[in-house]
């Protein structure tokens, strides 16, 4: 699976921003998709995940109730959208996909994308 991450940019806090991963492959829609993010001298965390079907979700503290994460098996592709963004949030973004376990470990992730910058200005 190869996964393509965009739709990062520079927004004002308080602003939105929609992510978009679009995978390859036909098996797409048996994978936990994820996203995570990683800051400039931090760990990557993680951020959200959603189930195969869609029916289970999963999100950090940091943003439940400003993030959510949706997917379109039919498009291959998987989405973040960031509300009330705060200068917080800033980070590299990326998507994820696992085929087993441990939605929210970075180690359950087997497949990556190149990641996508988001920077929140205060």
């Amino acid at each position: 699976v190869q996964l393509q991450a965009s739709g990062g940019g520079l927004v004002q806090a308080g602003g939105s921003l929609r992510l978009s991963c679009v995978a390859s492959g036909r098996t797409f829609s048996s994978y936990v998709m994820g996203w995570f993010r990683q800051a400039p001298g931090k760990e990557r965390e993680f951020v959200a995940a959603i189930s195969p079907s869609g029916g289970m979700i999963y999100y950090a503290n940091s943003v439940k109730g400003r993030f959510t994460i949706s997917r379109d098996n039919a498009k291959n592709t998987v989405y973040l959208q960031m509300n009330s963004l705060k200068p917080e949030d800033t980070a590299v973004y990326y998507c994820a996909a696992s085929n087993s376990g441990g939605y929210n470990l970075v180690g359950a992730y087997e497949y990556w994308g190149q990641g996508t910058q988001v920077t929140v200005s205060s």
